[in-house]
């Protein structure tokens, strides 16, 4: 079965709206909701794909130290690989991987790698 949904905590509920806002549409994703205590995206277009909510941390709730390695987003061309690596730069990001090939995965896997304000690192990657 597809994964329906992630919810996602973050530090700062406003730092991260306006980071992701800024960035999903590079990823292929557009706005499923804006509340104050969370917002969410959805695949574009009515496409089949994860939704992704985000939720501020709580002072009475933290997760474990052991949580989400990184996040993936699959987009159709290396061309759009690269447009999220500059948007996520433009936003201030730390990239960790420039876009490249990557022989030690199964061919063809094109990715970057970069970080969000709250440290999770976020990859584009395309598999044509």
């Amino acid at each position: 079965m597809p994964l329906g949904h992630i919810g996602i905590n973050v530090s700062d509920l406003e730092v991260s709206y306006s980071y992701y806002s800024a960035l999903m549409s590079y990823l292929g994703y557009e706005q499923f909701l804006a509340h104050d205590d969370q917002f969410a995206f959805r695949p574009a277009d009515n496409k089949n794909g994860t939704y992704i909510f985000f939720y501020p941390v709580e002072d009475t709730y933290r997760p474990a130290y052991a949580g989400l390695q990184h996040l993936a987003f699959m987009v159709p061309t290396k061309a759009e690989v690269e447009e999220a690596t500059l948007a996520a730069q433009r936003l201030g990001s730390e990239i960790v991987h420039t876009p490249q090939e990557w022989p030690d995965y199964p061919p063809p896997y094109y990715a970057s790698f970069w970080r969000d304000p709250d440290g999770i690192m976020l990859e584009a990657v395309c598999h044509k």
